[in-house]
């Protein structure tokens, strides 16, 4: 009986139900569900594929500033400004996996707070104590500590203190102590310290934007810097017989930065043959709103190529008729092209290219001898020289790209080792001696190892010999048969197609700036006109830099610009990391 009872309800409902749907009313609230639940699955397709540009690894949204106080571009890699910043975090800021899935943990709304906090202190300009604890609910002393983050103005007092010669004309303070802990108090009060640092420069200290020993970097590197920057800052400008040679950068349609490093390059040889102190004029490339103060100039970027009196007293005898008769002062125009690019380079050292280490690999191959070494040691040394300290402004351009690619890994890292509470429970803590004078001369951090890729293609087909992305890619995965924990890529490259196409490794962490690439073939001219002055140049100069200090670098030496960043790395401690080049320079 009661299956029988059972299964006369059942019927009942089903009747009742039946002629429920069928109710004009009800058939209303049911088409009106489905047309919610289409239009609500369009408008979150659409929201998140709108604003994001990816990394295959990491995909990561895009955001928008303007200048940001440390004057970097947003077109590098946009950053929120400080007006509208919380609001359009949360519009568009996702972070999605490899496999494209959501995050699952429960920390994400601290992460995320924590990324975005730390980007409102780049933005163009940074929040007030009030205005920022009323957007985050936290104040800026109880933020931790960033360490993909350079403290740019920090540096920059460090640099220039090691980059001047103090009272007297005596020698900066290169002693073996490195970095902050030459402004380190206890130094200023105690004697046979403050005797030790104020000594003439010693056989043992090496100038301080050289990283590693003699064997990690090119021959005679260290000393070869030393003396470079001792020729460039004479004790006395104004001696008679101090010569200059003055020299705008090269501003010719189509030549890019790296030409202009290698002409560069050149006059320097020259003043150092002809024992003139080379300085450098206008830098077109610095024209434009960003530089603010320096716009025109090397040093909007780099710290200049010798003192401000040494300058000062160039730029007037500029006008004398009778220094240029007498030759105290020379001009690009004293020399043919030929003799600035192919300027016989210093033998004041000696051959020390004769005994470079073989460690660029081509096709397999270990490249020993090869045409014009000479050039190359010397171009490495060069280009160091006129990079050997950045300025606060490509300390922040820098800041900006590390913090879009990295931002969220540094802040789980961040989070995994402080109170799980946090915001709500905040421990504030004042830095001690050796995070302020020691830790802080650490480098940023960023996820390692980390190779660095520069694929050049387009255009250049003219020059060299240009090869697919997967011929790259089959080098990168040699270097993981060795290093089998690599898997993060900075990449570079002007051409879309080679972003689209990292698509296809997905077992690869690629980085890159959010910039408009090209699609198709155009000139380099053509395309970075298309970008404007300041997007043209802080984004190649962001993605050099990044190369500089990647553990491994994949680019093609038939290229300027790989030649220059394989140079940098050898006089940057890095010789030992190799570098396969899928092409030979056209001059070997």
């Amino acid at each position: 009986m009661e299956p029988t009872n059972q299964k006369f309800l059942e019927r009942v409902v089903s009747q009742k139900a039946l002629q429920m749907g069928s109710s004009f009313p009800c058939q209303i609230c049911v088409v009106g569900f489905l047309c919610g639940v289409c239009l609500t699955s369009l408008f979150l397709a659409v929201l998140t594929s709108v604003g994001t540009f990816g990394f295959t690894g990491i995909s990561f949204s895009s955001l928008s500033m303007g200048n940001s106080p440390l004057n970097s571009s947003s077109e590098i890699i946009n950053v929120i400004t400080s007006s509208d910043y919380q609001s359009k975090v949360k519009e568009t800021a996702r972070w999605v996996d490899s496999k494209g899935r959501e995050p699952e943990s429960d920390d994400d709304e601290r992460v995320s707070l924590l990324t975005e906090a730390w980007g409102a202190l780049l933005a163009d300009r940074e929040p007030e104590e009030s205005e920022f604890s009323k957007r985050f609910g936290l104040s800026k002393s109880s933020l931790p500590n960033t360490p993909h983050l350079e403290n740019c103005k920090l540096s920059a007092q460090v640099n220039k203190r090691l980059d001047t010669r103090s009272g007297a004309g005596r020698f900066p303070p290169w002693t073996t102590w490195k970095g902050s802990l030459n402004m380190y108090p206890a130094t200023e009060t105690d004697e046979n310290l403050r005797s030790f640092k104020d000594q003439p420069l010693s056989d043992g200290a090496y100038p301080p934007w050289i990283v590693g020993s003699d064997e990690e970097n090119y021959p005679l590197t260290r000393k070869v810097q030393s003396d470079i920057w001792i020729h460039q800052h004479p004790v006395n400008c104004h001696d008679p017989n101090i010569k200059f040679l003055v020299a705008d950068w090269e501003k010719l349609p189509g030549f890019g930065i790296g030409a202009q490093l290698a002409g560069m390059a050149g006059l320097l040889a020259i003043a150092i043959n002809e024992k003139r102190v080379l300085v450098t004029g206008y830098f077109n490339r610095a024209d434009h709103d960003g530089c603010k103060a320096s716009r025109g100039s090397w040093s909007c970027y780099f710290f200049l190529e010798t003192s401000q009196e040494c300058r000062d007293r160039a730029f007037e005898l500029i006008t004398n008729k009778e220094a240029w008769e007498k030759g105290t002062i020379k001009g690009k125009d004293s020399y043919k092209s030929k003799e600035i690019w192919t300027a016989k380079v210093p033998r004041v050292w000696g051959d020390p290219w004769s005994y470079l280490q073989p460690t660029t690999d081509i096709n397999g191959s270990l490249i020993a001898v090869h045409h014009k070494m000479d050039r190359r040691w010397w171009r490495a040394q060069a280009v160091r020289y006129l990079m050997r300290f950045q300025t606060e402004y490509t300390c922040g351009l820098l800041n900006v790209a590390r913090h879009a690619a990295f931002g969220k890994e540094a802040a789980k890292m961040v989070l995994a080792s402080i109170d799980r509470d946090w915001p709500k429970v905040i421990t504030n803590q004042p830095k001690s001696e050796i995070e302020e004078f020691v830790w802080s001369n650490h480098r940023p951090w960023v996820p390692r190892p980390l190779l660095s890729m520069h694929v050049r293609m387009g255009d250049k087909a003219c020059e060299m010999k240009v090869v697919k992305f997967e011929e790259y890619m089959e080098l990168a995965h040699r270097i993981q048969m060795h290093f089998p924990h690599l898997k993060n890529v900075w990449l570079s490259t002007e051409m879309q197609e080679v972003i689209d196409k990292t698509r296809s490794y997905p077992h690869w962490n690629f980085y890159y700036t959010n910039v408009t690439r090209q699609v198709g073939n155009v000139s380099m001219a053509t395309y970075e006109a298309s970008l404007g002055r300041k997007t043209s140049t802080n984004y190649p100069l962001v993605n050099f830099l990044m190369a500089v200090e990647s553990d491994f670098f994949i680019g093609a030496l038939g290229s300027t610009w790989c030649f220059l960043i394989d140079g940098m790395r050898n006089t940057g401690g890095k010789v030992m990391a190799g570098y396969l080049s899928v092409n030979k320079d056209r001059f070997w």
